[in-house]
């Protein structure tokens, strides 16, 4: 009896072993992947810091409006990855490729009308996010200026979409890496050494996520003619791409919603406090790419998984991904917390600006063990194809965080002025908003419901 316990424990030991093995895998060059497209934010930072404090603070608000407008369109990387690896696991590699290619055609279609629009409504779009004078002049050339690769970078959500699912990650980690050095390059070139100021940095990103597009499609679109793969658009492609995709929108327009009124609410604090706000969000967008590499690694693996009707090692992968998810964030947010004292006279020559960078940085940091479990969570959840839940979970927490940022804006920072209100914005962010989405995912991955339905979905 002893001898077939420790048989057991020992088998279990090495299933755990062997799923943490693929985890790490994968999480390895997405990691990579992830934390070179966030570079592009932090270099544009860094470099336009030191054309001027208005410059820093225009980059501030036009990068607002196109991340959010993009961002709004990431369902088009975690339903595509999602899709993907449960066809995959399933044995159905043909029609995994035909609902990526419906993926790229939504991409494009949806990239080319986001980036009219935006081109069009920038300076209102600036303006109602509280840019003014020399801060909305910058802003709108900035954001005219990126939007153009708004295209692109849609195109590379999908495409990533692709490669996760079939856990072929190390070509996007090239990708990236090649991305971030031609825009750190062109960067330096066209906003040190010609002078463009803000709008090169925005045509330098543009360029730089073209190219990135256009790798990524190269191999993709040979792989589907290989299996057979329609490459016209299809409606009913479109349709069911659109579909799957509704619930992730819903989910990252509430997320997005609740981010751009800190921003907003980080504008009332000032000029300085505004820059300053731009340089620890670029530095916590940077960590938190490094925790989404935990999370996307679990997706495509907890997808393969249900996909296969594996449900046991779909529960060892949740596990050990939120343990490692808490772990990194544990590390991560004491490493923020210290580069708060060092690393903030790279981003602007004002002695204010870097003392505001530097609390925000330790209080944003303090939260980021607990955002390391929460992301991983959400993974899951994301790769199991739970979409209808974590959009409504979404919306909750973050009407709750905007009404608490309403009292906080009108009333607690006036008062407080620029270095307690600059704390207390990412304390709220952290506690309430990252918080409140912690809680939700806990309480969900505690049962088997989310993985029952999605495991009939997956047969559909």
């Amino acid at each position: 009896m002893a001898f077939g316990n420790d048989t057991t424990q020992r088998g279990r030991r090495e299933r755990s072993a062997s799923v943490l093995r693929r985890l790490v895998l994968l999480a390895i060059p997405t990691f990579g992947q992830l934390v070179a497209e966030p570079a592009f934010v932090l270099v544009d930072t860094a470099i336009v810091g030191h054309v001027g404090t208005s410059a820093l603070a225009g980059l501030s608000l036009g990068s607002t409006v196109v991340l959010t407008a993009v961002g709004l369109c990431i369902f088009l990387a975690y339903a595509t990855t999602s899709q993907v690896s449960r066809l995959f696991g399933a044995g159905h590699r043909r029609e995994g490729l035909q609902a990526a290619m419906d993926s790229l055609w939504l991409a494009l279609l949806v990239g080319v009308a986001l980036a009219a629009v935006i081109f069009a409504c920038a300076e209102p779009l600036c303006f109602a996010l509280g840019g003014r004078g020399e801060v909305l002049a910058q802003a709108v050339v900035y954001t005219r200026m990126v939007v153009l690769g708004v295209p692109g970078m849609l195109l590379v959500y999908a495409s990533n979409g692709l490669f996760r699912g079939l856990q072929k990650v190390r070509i996007t980690l090239v990708v990236a890496v090649a991305g971030a050095v031609l825009n750190t390059v062109l960067d330096l070139v066209l906003v040190v050494g010609l002078g463009w100021g803000v709008g090169g940095s925005g045509f330098a990103t543009f360029i730089a996520q073209w190219f990135m597009a256009a790798c990524l499609l190269t191999p993709a679109l040979r792989w589907m003619c290989e299996d057979g793969v329609g490459l016209k658009p299809r409606a009913s492609g479109l349709r069911a791409a659109s579909g799957d995709g509704l619930p992730l929108f819903l989910r990252t327009l509430a997320l997005r919603a609740a981010l751009v009124a800190t921003v907003m609410a980080a504008a009332s604090l000032g000029e300085e406090a505004l820059a300053a706000y731009q340089v620890v969000n670029a530095g916590w967008n940077f960590v938190l790419n490094i925790l989404d590499s935990i999370a996307i690694a679990a997706q495509a693996l907890v997808g393969a998984a249900i996909g296969a009707g594996a449900r046991d090692s779909a529960r060892a992968i949740t596990r050990l991904a939120a343990r490692a998810g808490l772990g990194a964030g544990v590390a991560l947010g004491a490493l923020f917390a210290l580069a708060g004292f060092v690393a903030a006279p790279l981003f602007s020559p004002s002695a204010a600006v870097q003392h505001l960078a530097s609390v925000g940085m330790v209080a944003a940091g303090a939260g980021l063990p607990l955002e390391g479990w929460m992301w991983a969570l959400d993974g899951i959840l994301i790769g199991a194809g739970d979409f209808r839940y974590l959009a409504k979970a979404c919306a909750l927490v973050s009407a709750a965080y905007l009404l608490a940022l309403g009292p906080l804006t009108w009333l607690v920072l006036p008062v407080a002025g620029g270095a307690a209100g600059t704390a207390l914005l990412w304390v709220g962010l952290g506690a309430v908003l990252m918080g409140g989405r912690a809680l939700a995912n806990g309480l969900r991955v505690r049962g088997d419901r989310w993985m029952a339905q999605m495991s009939r979905r997956a047969l559909k």
